[in-house]
């Protein structure tokens, strides 16, 4: 059986990575800008996981990212691609958006209960 195909990622990356607290997190910088630039784009990508898209006659030809952030992005397409983690998390955020939450306490004492 064929899976469906995935969300375009465009819909799930921009508005989480590309903008915190209305700061501009991607950045574009041309190849021969990198160059001299590159201690400092090496600094934002660590410290602010800022990603750079770097150009090249106007084309993308790579981007800089943090390694953490990576790892991230390749862990968001793994849970996306899994319809079944898919289904209980839009069950999640419906049962959030109907206030079918527990509390912090409680969730502690289930698990407190589940390890004895």
């Amino acid at each position: 059986m064929e899976k469906p195909p995935l969300p375009h990622l465009d819909n799930v990356y921009f508005p989480v990575y590309t903008f915190v607290g209305g700061i501009q997190m991607t950045h574009t910088v041309t190849l021969k800008e990198l160059r001299p630039q590159l201690p400092r784009i090496a600094n934002a990508v660590e410290r602010k996981l800022d990603r750079y898209i770097v150009t090249r006659h106007g084309k993308p030809v790579m981007t800089i990212l943090s390694p953490d952030d990576y790892e991230g992005l390749l862990e968001t397409i793994e849970i996306l691609s899994d319809r079944s983690a898919l289904r209980r998390i839009k069950k999640s955020m419906k049962q959030a958006r109907e206030g079918k939450t527990s509390s912090w306490e409680m969730v502690k004492r289930r698990l407190d209960q589940l390890s004895a």
